[in-house]
């Protein structure tokens, strides 16, 4: 799994397919490459100081780390956007958001042709 880190790629997967859910967001994009995985990351100053939104983030890339690797759709790009929710929600009921998350997403977005 790699990591997204450009504006343009954040962008991209912004205008595809998302699902919410109380701590945070779930956005893809289905790429028309054969790299692997990518996944990225971002908390906006609404969430609260800084330490916070760091707090927030590090539970994020923890959750995508416990997610099994076959839960995601291969081809694919992936931003989770944090809400203060994380803060304070159990961090195994934040798994299980993702996991079902992730699985809509899957459902619901057509194949790459």
């Amino acid at each position: 799994m790699d990591r997204l880190r450009q504006r343009a790629d954040f962008l991209a997967v912004a205008a595809a397919a998302r699902m919410t859910r109380p701590a945070f967001v779930v956005q893809r994009r289905i790429r028309d490459d054969d790299g692997p995985v990518r996944i990225g990351f971002t908390v906006s100053k609404k969430v609260g100081t800084a330490t916070e939104r760091n707090r927030v983030r590090r539970r994020l890339r923890e959750l995508v780390k416990r997610l099994d690797a076959i839960s995601m759709h291969p081809h694919s790009d992936y931003v989770l956007v944090g809400r203060r929710t994380a803060l304070s929600r159990g961090f195994a009921i934040m798994l299980d958001d993702l996991r079902s998350a992730v699985h809509r997403l899957e459902r619901q977005s057509p194949e790459r042709s």
